[in-house]
């Protein structure tokens, strides 16, 4: 077991798993972002202080597709990560968009998007973990 010394500041984020149709909702992060410009994920984002990571969830998704959602209120699961060299805990929840037709409307955070299953997902994104956590979701659906 690794110890983290306890001065050390954990980043606390979401990444939500908008599922519809048997398909996750993927975003490209745009090219002016600070931390993995270009990058194919899910919606992600840090909870702020005081807030609820379930609702830090529903924020997310709707703050980055512009979808309100259902979120299961169990996390499907959790990982650790690193941003910008800063330890980080990333809680991920599965969601389903309230809309039978769901429209996505990306934030200035995303520059592109898609539906695609877990296949297509990992040839998209190096985030191996996330990557894990769309191929056990997608594969409960």
């Amino acid at each position: 077991m690794h110890a983290v010394p306890s001065s050390a500041n954990h980043v606390v984020a979401v990444a939500v798993l908008i599922i519809h149709e048997g398909r996750v909702l993927s975003l490209r992060r745009a090219l002016t972002k600070d931390a993995g410009p270009g990058l194919w994920e899910t919606l992600s984002g840090r909870v702020e202080p005081g807030e609820e990571p379930l609702d830090a969830a529903a924020r997310e998704a709707f703050e980055e597709s512009g979808l309100e959602v259902r979120v299961d209120p169990r996390p499907w699961t959790t990982y650790t990560a690193t941003r910008l060299g800063e330890p980080m805990v990333v809680i991920v929840y599965r969601a389903t968009p309230l809309s039978d037709d769901p429209v996505v409307t990306l934030s200035e955070e995303h520059d592109d998007h898609a539906w695609v299953d877990a296949e297509a997902f990992a040839r998209r994104s190096s985030l191996t973990k996330l990557v894990d956590a769309v191929h056990s979701a997608l594969a409960t659906v």
